[in-house]
């Protein structure tokens, strides 16, 4: 294989009662699992954004899971390993406000020496929106707040002090210094939408898909480096990361039996009322699930239709233990032949 291909684990700062059982982890079990993963050789880890429980997890479970502020805890892994990539998959834009994004992040970035990447995207439940902002969220338009806060971290980020006025956002004279180490900040869209597709084309330095099967990556770049020649911008280093449900076992009957068993098969189902809605698919088209040799067979596939980093991975295991025993596994088994 001619280019090294990156991994990156997905830590669970907001899975519980979604892909994993509850309880799962502990804070501190996020930063044990990005420890392991920096010393087995992953290129990164990835904390995703929630901040309630959604209605189906509460009549599954009864319960409440433990949802963690990504950027938190990613500061605290940032301290706890030297070279990993801290990453968002993903920040969850109209939650928050761009000044304060930017701040953080920023801040993030300084604490980890350069190594921050921000993947941000709508949110998969806009129940939890709806929850959060009560009445006023009537006639907003996530996407739009997402545009606008792309447009906002890139002044903000610029060094200088700048001003922005949009439907849902504005500020004036803010200086957000010291501006972040690296230049620019790398951001990823999240998304398998044609909407998606056109802000990545637009303000994206990676596309972060879930689980697409390979055609549909392959069809979705073509779309991505069409509209950016259509517009002028240079997508040459376009990081492609779609993020993958993850079971390997010593043979593929061992692993689609525990995949089948998991909390993250039943959440894939699921996400056929969000995020995959529409899409008639099989979890073997949208997963690395099965033995050594057939997944590392699926990755060249992905590889061959332009994916370059396989973000967030999710190991579809029932404690942190189990997971970090996969983790070792697809890393001895699997990553050797892409990782040269």
């Amino acid at each position: 294989m001619s280019k090294k291909i990156r991994f990156g684990v997905g830590i669970p700062t907001g899975e519980e009662g979604l892909m994993y059982p509850i309880p799962f982890a502990s804070a501190q079990d996020n930063v044990r699992i990005a420890q392991a993963a920096e010393k087995m050789g992953y290129d990164s880890v990835w904390g995703n954004d929630h901040v309630l429980t959604q209605r189906y997890v509460k009549e599954e479970f009864g319960t409440a899971p433990r949802y963690y502020a990504p950027l938190i805890t990613l500061a605290a892994v940032a301290q706890a390993t030297s070279t990993i990539k801290v990453c968002t998959a993903l920040l969850v834009a109209p939650f928050r406000h761009p000044v304060i994004v930017a701040k953080e992040v920023a801040t993030l970035d300084h604490l980890s020496g350069g190594r921050v990447l921000l993947a941000t995207g709508i949110g998969a439940y806009l129940e939890e929106f709806q929850n959060t902002f009560g009445s006023k969220v009537e006639g907003f338009k996530r996407g739009e707040m997402l545009d606008e806060m792309l447009e906002a971290l890139t002044l903000l980020w610029g060094g200088k002090s700048c001003s922005y006025g949009g439907k849902y956002y504005e500020f004036n004279d803010v200086e957000c210094y010291p501006p972040p180490v690296q230049t620019p900040l790398p951001v990823y869209i999240g998304g398998n939408s044609d909407v998606g597709r056109r802000r990545v084309a637009r303000h994206g330095n990676g596309w972060l898909p879930a689980a697409l099967p390979v055609e549909q990556v392959r069809s979705g770049l073509d779309e991505i480096y069409a509209i950016a020649e259509r517009t002028g911008r240079d997508m040459s280093g376009l990081d492609v990361a779609p993020q993958f449900f993850v079971y390997v076992a010593n043979t593929q009957e061992e692993a689609e039996a525990g995949y089948r068993e998991s909390q993250m098969y039943k959440h894939q189902l699921s996400l056929k009322n969000t995020t995959l809605k529409n899409q008639q698919l099989d979890y073997r088209d949208i997963s690395l699930v099965g033995s050594p040799e057939y997944i590392k067979e699926r990755i060249g596939r992905y590889v061959e239709a332009g994916v370059t980093t396989f973000a967030a991975m999710l190991f579809s295991t029932k404690t942190v233990d189990h997971t970090l025993d996969m983790m070792q596994y697809f890393s001895e088994t699997v990553m050797p032949e892409f990782v040269k």
